[in-house]
């Protein structure tokens, strides 16, 4: 059951944290929402390249884990402006707040700069959003496919991208249970 003070009081942490955050780095830089108990600060796309420098000032500020990086491809979204929305999701692990940083990139180049000298862990959750979507991280010491095999010239999770591939996997040799 949902617990209206539960959630107000969790608001009211994220409006103190984002006051504190606005003046570490320009205060127009993001806008922010909430529902329930997600707190979100939403970076445009033309200032996507200032991304790293908030994620560095919220890990100054105490959020020291990064829990999940994720990616989504808005193509033919209503009333989407951007091609692929990238999200940062972080936890203070002392006071157990949760922030969602969400930025946007787009065409030809999706890119970002790597958060890896931030947190490790992104390692490999970057490597999945470029395997799967082609956003490049840059920065990243081993930007190269992790589920898909390296011959594989596409990027399955674009909506552009068919349902029934591009006949990509007539292209690889079959491997036999007794050989695997």
């Amino acid at each position: 059951m949902a617990d209206p003070h539960r959630y107000q009081a969790i608001r009211d942490r994220f409006e103190a944290t984002v006051a504190q955050l606005r003046t570490r780095v320009d205060a127009n830089l993001f806008t922010t929402s909430t529902f329930r108990d997600n707190c979100r600060l939403i970076v445009p796309a033309d200032k996507a390249n200032q991304v790293h420098s908030l994620l560095a000032s919220l890990k100054a500020m105490g959020f020291d884990m990064l829990v999940e990086l994720g990616a989504a491809d808005y193509l033919h979204y209503p009333h989407a402006t951007d091609r692929y929305g990238v999200w940062y999701c972080l936890l203070n692990t002392q006071s157990g707040e949760r922030i969602i940083v969400k930025t946007f990139v787009n065409d030809p180049e999706p890119r970002l700069r790597s958060v890896f000298d931030l947190w490790q862990g992104a390692d490999w959750m970057e490597r999945e959003a470029y395997d799967l979507f082609g956003i490049e991280f840059e920065g990243h010491p081993d930007l190269r496919r992790i589920l898909l095999p390296d011959e594989f010239t596409s990027f399955p999770l674009r909506k552009d991208y068919p349902l029934r591939g591009k006949g990509e996997r007539h292209n690889f040799q079959p491997i036999l249970r007794a050989e695997s």
